[in-house]
């Protein structure tokens, strides 16, 4: 089971399921339940989606805003929270965000992300060579690994990156006791931002930074608020969101130690395998919050105008009528002439992750140089009793220790 430590879970109507699997209350809402109301952390309550077709509509419909700052609409957290930014890109809206998007599509292709596959595969390797047989696979390899990738992408000095990770922990954390430092450290985060883009402007090169200045559609680009919220955003969900991702990853393959084996003993299953990975295991959280601007028609019934709805990539992804037996975890689930219906783990519609060549490319070189490098990976400590965190948005473990030879 998850060991959960004396604060109280943040998600009281959709507990975790053990070692770290759905809740069991998903199965009982998407057959049931399917647009049922759920307790917030900040205890409000909104009606969650968690089919996939529906998850997908809602996430694809023009009716569907993400613009949540009138007062009094339910909220994710209590306390300042990143819905609260108009300049961010996720909260925006068509046409700002049509605009937005269009002026960065350039900047994260797959080539340009390709230039960084070779610095990404050095690293993971770095890190295992400096671990040693018996580490912490947390600390000493999946967070450290997109943190540097991210830092040296954007150009970031790495003695910066306690600083930024202590920001992105706060604005993660659902504690309404860290209300007021949020605040304080987004402003802290932004100004950061704010001189790194700076700094490039002055001594120029041909990092992600210098291409975000650079990125231009027709003559226009990105303004100044606006390059500053793409850095802010990027080196937080650069980092965190898929540092929980290989570390779950890593856990529901330690979980499976078979699949560890055939991949470590096959790694052209490393695409396949990653894509179950964020299948399962992504994005870590329950999603983001929407605001119905007008009537749309799900399998469960109508959503009228003016409902705040939390769409659920995870329910999605756990949705029989999408994916064969969903709670199977199998690597080779998207291999094959005729793999499922994609999953739902960087989004969907409008808003799809535009970091997700990124991630996919940090997944598939973090999990090639364990099953290489470690092929005999093996956990020290039983998995049910490994601590979770509890007290933010993301769910993962706290440590992994594994023994390599």
């Amino acid at each position: 089971m998850t060991e959960l430590s004396s604060t109280t879970w943040p998600w009281p109507d959709l507990p975790p399921g053990p070692l770290g699997t759905a809740s069991p209350d998903l199965a009982r809402r998407l057959a049931e339940a399917s647009t049922e109301p759920i307790t917030m952390p900040s205890g409000d309550q909104v009606p969650m989606i968690v089919r996939y077709e529906d998850v997908r509509a809602v996430l694809s419909s023009p009716a569907s805003s993400r613009n949540l700052r009138a007062p009094g609409l339910p909220r994710m957290v209590s306390g300042t929270s990143l819905e609260d930014d108009p300049s961010a890109l996720i909260n925006q809206d068509p046409p700002e965000h049509t605009r937005y998007r269009r002026i960065m599509q350039g900047t994260f292709t797959p080539r340009h992300i390709e230039r960084w596959r070779p610095r990404a595969a050095a690293i993971a390797n770095e890190l295992i060579d400096a671990a040693g047989q018996e580490f912490d696979l947390v600390a000493d390899f999946a967070l450290p690994l997109p943190a540097r990738v991210i830092c040296e992408m954007l150009g970031v000095p790495m003695d910066r990156f306690e600083q930024f990770r202590g920001w992105t922990e706060m604005f993660l954390s659902t504690s309404e006791a860290s209300a007021e430092a949020r605040g304080e450290g987004f402003a802290a985060f932004m100004a950061y931002a704010g001189e790194l883009i700076a700094e490039h402007r002055v001594t120029p090169g041909d990092d992600l930074i210098d291409l975000l200045i650079g990125a231009r559609d027709e003559g226009d680009r990105l303004s100044e608020p606006e390059l500053t919220h793409m850095v802010f955003t990027l080196i937080m969900a650069g980092h965190e969101t898929t540092a929980s991702i290989i570390i779950r990853g890593a856990f529901r393959l330690l979980c499976h130690p078979d699949q560890y084996a055939q991949l470590a003993a096959r790694p052209e299953l490393l695409e396949p395998a990653v894509e179950e990975i964020l299948r399962r295991e992504g994005p870590g959280g329950n999603g983001l919050l929407r605001l119905v601007t007008e009537d749309i028609e799900l399998s469960g019934g109508v959503i009228p105008k003016g409902t705040v709805v939390l769409p659920n990539p995870t329910g999605a992804n756990h949705d029989p009528s999408a994916f064969d037996d969903p709670l199977r975890f199998d690597i080779q689930r998207f291999a094959g002439t005729a793999p499922p219906n994609p999953h739902l783990a960087f989004g969907h519609g409008p808003h799809y992750c535009l970091g997700a060549n990124l991630a996919r490319m940090e997944l598939q070189e973090a999990f090639r140089a364990l099953v290489t490098r470690l092929p005999s990976l093996r956990v020290q400590e039983d998995l049910s009793t490994l601590p979770w965190t509890n007290d933010g948005l993301i769910h993962r473990p706290r440590r992994l220790p594994v023994k390599g030879g």
